[in-house]
């Protein structure tokens, strides 16, 4: 699923930006062939201060990022002439009057970026490289608020996820390309279950395929929230990830296309242990099975196909380090124990991964 954001600087200049969201692979006709088994990591920004759990892949261009102290930076790749002007902007420093917002999601559209913030109260910004046009587009005051994701459908139309403030998880949508959100009612909304909430780990709690949208659920009770269509009705899926703590559960999905999607997560107080922490569906998250019990990766917080792999090729992170998968999730090899929140791809060979002080580029061979 691709998408472009424009920013417009002083000097008129326009950058056309893609995203590398969930769902975007089903449509490529090519698979690639061959696996891996190395990653070769460059560090392209490194800083004692960073802690980056939220980004959008730049189509040809770089990377977009947000941090947990309010900072909107973006990486370029690309050393042409007419983005030398713009390099030395960046990272931005947000604020909303006073609060300087703990940024853990990030979304774009053909024109616009939207950065969500953690906590209460709640705030969703759209962004823009003159600070003076950033603005809140949706606050909430409840003392209970803590999104945690955000994710678009198309142009027009967005959804960010958070932990109950009632007795359903938090989801607020957007139909007018963010200029308002509205909070679903817990009426159309699955009651959560005591302590059901999510992790705001790595901005891929959502993902989704088309019309369709899937949500993972964490805590004491770990489920999907499932919506084929675009938020307007939904039912919930039981899962066999590990679950019944406030540490437990699922912390990121990806979803190759329609039917065959794949979570991790685990117990981050308890990273090395992997019974229950993969688990796979092939019929569109109405089932799932537990994939590589006592084998494989502990808890990793990010899971993502690799592009064009016919749903076959995965690849987890955490802080623990970065995980593959050849055959749909069944084994795993481990990488690198370099240790990462959040990643994207770029192409079916590298992406972009960011965590705690860097963000860095993966090639794998």
């Amino acid at each position: 699923m691709k998408k472009v954001i424009y920013l417009v600087f002083s000097l008129s200049l326009i950058i056309g930006l893609g995203s590398c969201g969930v769902g975007k692979y089903k449509t490529v006709p090519k698979s690639i062939k061959t696996t891996f088994t190395n990653v070769a990591i460059a560090t392209l920004i490194e800083d004692e201060a960073l802690n980056v759990r939220a980004i959008e892949i730049i189509d040809t261009i770089g990377l977009a990022y947000l941090t947990s102290k309010g900072k909107f930076g973006m990486y370029f790749h690309n050393d042409a002439s007419e983005f030398n002007a713009i390099k030395n902007t960046f990272p931005i420093q947000i604020k909303h009057d006073t609060i300087i917002p703990n940024f853990r999601a990030l979304a774009v559209t053909d024109n616009k970026g939207f950065g969500l913030s953690i906590g209460s109260p709640a705030l969703v910004f759209n962004l823009d490289v003159d600070l003076h046009k950033n603005t809140v587009v949706y606050q909430e005051n409840h003392e209970k608020a803590f999104y945690d994701s955000m994710e678009f459908w198309n142009d027009s139309e967005g959804i960010a996820i958070g932990d109950p403030t009632d007795d359903c998880l938090s989801v607020i949508i957007t139909r007018d390309r963010g200029k308002t959100w509205t909070k679903l009612s817990c009426d159309v909304l699955p009651k959560a279950k005591e302590g059901e909430a999510a992790f705001a780990a790595s901005d891929t709690n959502i993902a989704i395929v088309g019309d369709k949208t899937w949500v993972a659920t964490g805590g004491k009770a770990s489920r999907i929230l499932y919506s084929p269509d675009k938020g307007s009705s939904w039912e919930v899926f039981d899962t066999p990830m590990i679950q019944g703590l406030e540490t437990t559960g699922i912390y990121s999905l990806d979803f190759y296309d329609e039917n065959n999607g794949f979570a991790v997560g685990g117990d981050y107080t308890k990273a090395d242990a992997n019974l229950a922490n993969k688990i796979k569906t092939t019929d569109g998250g109405k089932t799932w099975q537990i994939m590589s019990d006592g084998s494989g990766p502990g808890y990793r917080s990010c899971v993502q196909y690799v592009p064009n792999s016919n749903a076959q090729q995965l690849v987890a992170i955490g802080f623990k380090g970065i995980d593959y998968s050849s055959d749909a999730g069944n084994t795993w090899t481990h990488l690198s124990d370099d240790g990462y929140y959040t990643l994207r791809f770029i192409n079916e060979t590298t992406a972009y991964a960011a965590g705690n002080k860097k963000i860095s580029k993966l090639t794998f061979k």
